[in-house]
């Protein structure tokens, strides 16, 4: 049977047509119209990890920025990613839409840390524990350390002198150690402290290593390692209750705690919570303090600038005879500013991995739900738009405030370095000590990176130190 629409039909009927499926199509959600980034995924599974590995991630990243601007996709550690090498992308991820992007590690990274580690966390929880951990390493809390860390810096540098070879990361690394020991626990029965440090070593080798449970390997060692931490920890924490002792430092800030129900934390979340500040305290700090090292040597005339500021400051303690005070440290202008032009020329933390729990789009581009999002920090701070002669070593660009979002050496927004503060005290102690009282030399190549993976300098910067004879 042959249907006839009637011409005014057709009149309505079409355009109604046209306006629904016009409607239709934009009530679809923004992300399915937006496209991926421009950028390559290199081999299957493997993706771009080996080109970065195999060379310079300044080189690596800086090649992609220039092919495919600031928003770029790639495939690197098995991960499908967005790069983000802007300011404003870093705000938008961090900051204003923090809550679109998780914090992500590989599941085989929180088994060594501990799943409760405050840094693997969004909501509640996390808002929580960084309250703890941030009040426990507060400029009001460290400012009560500064003798005992200054006791560690001085006996570090005694250990080091007599012209024996260093290798400085190393060195550096055992000294941060000690300061994250004091600042989690006070003051630590010496037994405890070098059970720790024995045991976390295997943890840490093993932390980078491929993921594998077979017998003998770095991480199956690291795994039992762990768990022997946490027996170590459970000792400490049962005797700390049985005090019932009201310590400030970060062990009895967890004790304490009691959120809104009055449930207190258990002894795994206690244990992963300073398993995981051990380690953020440890190597990115020992790094930075290895490159301040190697600028100062570099460059006679700056270092002639600390140590003037430095010897000034002794002197009024008596020539160190007086043990230094949080004052003091406050007003160490020059020396402060090595230490931020430091953080941004190396760039320790190159970037931060974030994951998105659902489709977002980014400046008509889609970042789908499950890829990891990267801002690029390097990227960032060696943007010439933000740091004329971003290569140079210059500590007077600091005489300026560098624009909002340029420079993150701790991270930005609710998941930024908590211990950013205790990591400054202990660089500005320790280079106040080692510039009056020592006189170091570096031995081999003066210039080369390692990547370990956080980028230090060649061979760990070996170098030879002598303490400086009275004038």
């Amino acid at each position: 049977m042959e249907i006839v629409f009637p011409l005014y039909v057709l009149i309505i009927f079409f355009p109604s047509l046209l306006l629904y499926i016009f409607l239709r199509k934009n009530r679809r959600s923004p992300h399915k119209r937006a496209k991926l980034p421009p950028g390559s995924m290199g081999w299957p599974y493997i993706g771009e990890t080996l080109q970065l590995y195999s060379q310079d991630p300044n080189v690596f990243f800086a090649t992609k920025q220039r092919r495919y601007g600031e928003i770029f996709k790639t495939h690197i550690l098995g991960c499908r990613c967005v790069m983000l090498a802007s300011p404003e992308a870093a705000r938008f991820v961090l900051v204003n839409q923090a809550h679109l992007f998780k914090p992500t590690y590989p599941k085989s990274k929180e088994n060594l840390l501990g799943p409760s580690a405050l840094f693997f966390h969004q909501g509640k929880y996390h808002i929580r524990l960084r309250k703890l951990v941030q009040g426990s390493l507060s400029p009001e809390a460290i400012r009560n350390l500064v003798g005992d860390i200054e006791a560690v810096a001085v006996s570090a540098l005694d250990s080091w002198a007599g012209g024996q070879v260093i290798d400085t990361f190393q060195a550096m690394k055992k000294f941060s150690f000690e300061v994250g020991i004091l600042a989690i626990f006070g003051h630590l029965e010496a037994h405890y402290r070098e059970e720790l440090k024995k045991n976390y070593s295997i943890v840490e080798k093993g932390y980078n290593s491929f993921p594998t449970k077979i017998p003998g390997t770095p991480y199956k060692k690291a795994l039992s390692a762990r768990k022997r931490l946490s027996k170590i920890l459970s000792k400490i924490i049962g005797e700390r209750k049985e005090k019932r002792s009201n310590e400030k430092d970060l062990v009895g800030c967890l004790l304490n705690s009691r959120d809104d129900k009055g449930e207190i934390l258990t002894e795994d979340q206690i244990a992963d919570n300073i398993i995981g500040v051990l380690f953020a305290a440890q190597d990115t700090t020992a790094s930075v303090m290895t490159w301040i090292l190697k600028y100062l040597h570099d460059d006679p005339k700056l270092l002639e600038a600390v140590k003037a500021e430095q010897k000034a400051t002794s002197q009024s303690n008596e020539e160190g005879n007086h043990p230094l005070t949080w004052t003091q440290t406050r007003k160490m202008p020059i020396t402060y500013k090595v230490i931020l032009e430091s953080l941004r020329i190396a760039s320790i933390i190159s970037f931060t991995f974030r994951e998105a729990v659902a489709d977002v789009e980014y400046k008509g581009y889609l970042i789908p739900k499950g890829w990891k999002v990267m801002p690029l920090f390097r990227n960032i701070h060696h943007n010439p738009e933000f740091f004329n002669n971003p290569q140079k070593f210059d500590p007077s660009r600091f005489d300026i405030v560098p624009k909002p979002y340029t420079f993150m050496p701790f991270g930005s927004g609710v998941h930024a370095c908590p211990g950013n503060e205790l990591a400054k005290l202990e660089m500005l102690i320790l280079t106040h000590h080692l510039v009056t009282k020592f006189r170091w030399e570096v031995v081999g190549s003066k210039s080369g990176i390692q990547y370990s993976p956080f980028p230090v300098p060649l061979g760990g910067l070996p170098a030879k130190f002598w303490r400086e004879s009275a004038p």
